[in-house]
């Protein structure tokens, strides 16, 4: 792990409650703690009066009914997603059947590259496929509210159609799961895409922003330095990657032990599809050989 990069794995507001972070955003964590989503899913609300709802999150009634509570006496203009993941958008529908907002943002879920033997069953296991916005934004679009206005950056990577929204009043950036203070963002394919993950790590650092809201946690405070840190993670996970090619092991189900000493068997799953998402970048870039045309967790790979 890159000693720039220093995680905040705090969280001080209980799942439920509305917590107040300024004076345009609130928010209320869904109840789905995990290890891939820490104390569960963040879901803002920007605006006062008149106001917006960034990821709704799991479909759990008991979630959608507080985020309805603390909005009572509002309207809700529009239900903003950043990305597929079931834990993120599958609330859409009956948030936007109680409230008759305008569902924006992401479009609907789509693997980043062509599918190979048996991925169409893993991307259906992540994704909610019923996700159709009302309008799908693009690069710059943006929505609006009285004081307050979200502005869509295109950050593919986690998610193939993932956006992250820029509430320029704060000089803030709602992240998703691209970037997060308490953990490195899952690069998975089918789903996700290393070479598109760090091009838009590389897109962010060229945008000045003041914070980060993410998805999961809580803020990151230094998004620049925090950014930095995530490229010298990258690099150093590709080096592990092709030292173990380097030194004969064939598979990621070798690699992974080696690269990634001490984590728990449990999730072993998840750090093979990281390798795998590094080496289909390397793959890419001509550095190492697959044995099959698209590149998987069984195949076997050499240094090219």
């Amino acid at each position: 792990m890159s000693d720039d990069i220093a995680f905040d794995r705090t969280q001080t507001t209980p799942a439920g409650e509305v917590a107040e972070l300024s004076p345009l955003v609130r928010r209320i964590i869904a109840g789905n703690s995990g290890p891939m989503t820490f104390t569960g899913t963040c879901s803002y609300i920007i605006g006062r009066g008149t106001v917006a709802i960034i990821d709704p999150g799991p479909d759990d009634a008991g979630h959608v009914a507080r985020l309805l509570a603390a909005v009572d006496g509002e309207t809700v203009s529009h239900i903003v997603v950043t990305h597929t993941h079931r834990d993120h958008s599958p609330a859409v529908p009956a948030l936007q059947a109680a409230t008759g907002a305008r569902v924006v943002g992401c479009g609907p879920h789509r693997p980043s590259r062509a599918l190979g033997p048996g991925e169409e069953r893993v991307l259906d296991a992540a994704a909610d496929s019923a996700f159709a916005p009302d309008w799908q934004m693009r690069d710059a679009d943006a929505v609006s509210g009285p004081g307050w206005s979200l502005r869509a950056v295109e950050t593919p990577g986690h998610t193939a159609n993932h956006l992250a929204y820029t509430l320029a009043e704060e000089e803030t950036l709602f992240s998703g799961d691209h970037v997060m203070a308490w953990s490195t963002s899952i690069v998975a394919p089918p789903d996700g895409s290393m070479a598109a993950y760090m091009a838009s790590i590389e897109k962010l650092r060229g945008m000045a922003h003041r914070l980060y809201r993410p998805g999961h946690g809580g803020p990151v405070t230094e998004p620049q330095r925090f950014l930095r840190g995530l490229v010298q993670h990258r690099r150093q996970r590709e080096a592990a990657v092709l030292n173990r090619i380097g030194a004969g092991d064939e598979t990621i189900a070798a690699m992974v032990p080696a690269i990634y000493q001490g984590l728990a068997p449990a999730l072993h799953g998840a750090a093979a599809l990281s390798v795998l998402a590094q080496i289909e970048d390397l793959v890419a870039r001509g550095l190492v050989a697959a044995s099959d045309a698209v590149p998987g967790l069984s195949s076997r790979y050499r240094l090219a």
